[in-house]
């Protein structure tokens, strides 16, 4: 059964139509909203008011993270109570917390993303750390997205730029998508991995829109990210989103402890992954650059080695999922000589 949302709304002041959602999609009375520390009074408190003159009983909570002592937390203290449907407003880490309690509490959810870093904020996969696992977990596909472009333009322009990294990382993703199926007769969704490269070409053909972060511009990388979300519905997994460009991102996180925001690690990896699968990276890297995200590991505020050292475990995140990098990975030699000659270390 493929679970996609019932209603996608991206404009300007698009907030005020989250109690007329709520009506229209019977979700109930009762609503548990989570938001960051930051958000909360610039929007969350807002919307919990909003709902609140409209005959919901919000409760209202913050959190400072995506871990899973922040979940159990917030399970522990809300479990037993009765929410109709949960509301995450925020960036990608209390979007992710929303939607995973939400799957625990078994109800609906209702995504208000105050930034575009990723496509987390409308995939029905959550990225918690402290879970087992440094990949993302199946969780809920939101019941609603609200994307208010006003709103999320006035997030850090690095936020936005991630997001479209984010997004570039769809072409070596579809790739190694194509080469499971080819090689290991996995299945392939031809119409989801379209629906995912689309979304990678528009962040090509529009990127000094996003560059500028125009009102254009976040508009078409939200609705790039949801794009991806929905492919990744559609075919029941993270596949159409997600590759070796990912597991480069994963291992990265492993080797140098999160050194940067994810859509820059993938965009990054993204331009090594596409010289291995033979395509053309030099237009890849210049698109990277003039988005304004990293294309070397300096720019990214890492050591040379770190980068190598990522490259050779990458293929160890996830043995599960075939892509170019192999079942056996890069040697050291291997990985240095790729990210040389892409030009990522010097």
């Amino acid at each position: 059964m493929i679970d996609l949302p019932k209603k996608v709304v991206v404009g300007s002041g698009v907030v005020s139509d989250i109690p007329g959602i709520v009506k229209e999609l019977r979700l109930g009375s009762k609503a548990l909203l989570v938001s960051g520390p930051n958000v909360k009074g610039v929007i969350g408190e807002g919307v919990a008011n909003l709902l609140s003159s409209n005959d919901v009983d919000v409760e209202v909570t913050v959190v400072r993270g995506a871990t899973s002592d922040v979940v159990e937390d917030l399970l522990g203290r809300f479990g037993s109570r009765r929410f109709d449907f949960v509301v995450g407003v925020g960036g990608g880490k209390v979007i992710d917390v929303s939607k995973y309690v939400a799957a625990r509490l078994d109800i609906p959810f209702i995504s208000v993303p105050t930034a575009a870093s990723h496509d987390g904020i409308a995939s029905p996969f959550s990225s918690i750390r402290g879970l087992g696992s440094v990949v993302s977990i199946k969780t809920r596909t939101p019941i609603a997205i609200v994307a208010d472009v006003d709103v999320i333009s006035r997030a850090p322009k690095r936020l936005l730029l991630a997001g479209a990294g984010d997004l570039v990382g769809k072409f070596t993703a579809v790739l190694d998508w194509v080469l499971a199926h080819r090689l290991k007769g996995e299945y392939y969704g031809s119409y989801s991995a379209s629906l995912a490269l689309l979304s990678a070409k528009h962040v090509i053909n529009y990127s000094e829109l996003i560059r500028g972060s125009t009102l254009e511009g976040v508009r078409i990388v939200v609705e790039g990210l949801i794009s991806s979300s929905v492919a990744m519905c559609i075919a029941g997994s993270t596949r159409p989103a997600s590759g070796s460009e990912h597991l480069f991102s994963h291992a990265l996180d492993i080797v140098a402890n999160y050194p940067a925001l994810h859509g820059e690690q993938v965009a990054l990896g993204t331009i090594m992954m596409a010289y291995l699968h033979g395509r053309n990276w030099r237009r890849l890297r210049r698109t990277v650059s003039m988005l304004g995200l990293p294309t070397t590991a300096k720019e990214l505020g890492i050591p040379d080695v770190k980068v190598v050292e990522a490259l050779t475990i990458a293929h160890k995140i996830r043995p599960e999922r075939y892509t170019i990098l192999g079942e056996s990975g890069l040697t050291w030699e291997a990985a240095e000589r790729l990210a040389r000659i892409t030009e990522v270390i010097s």
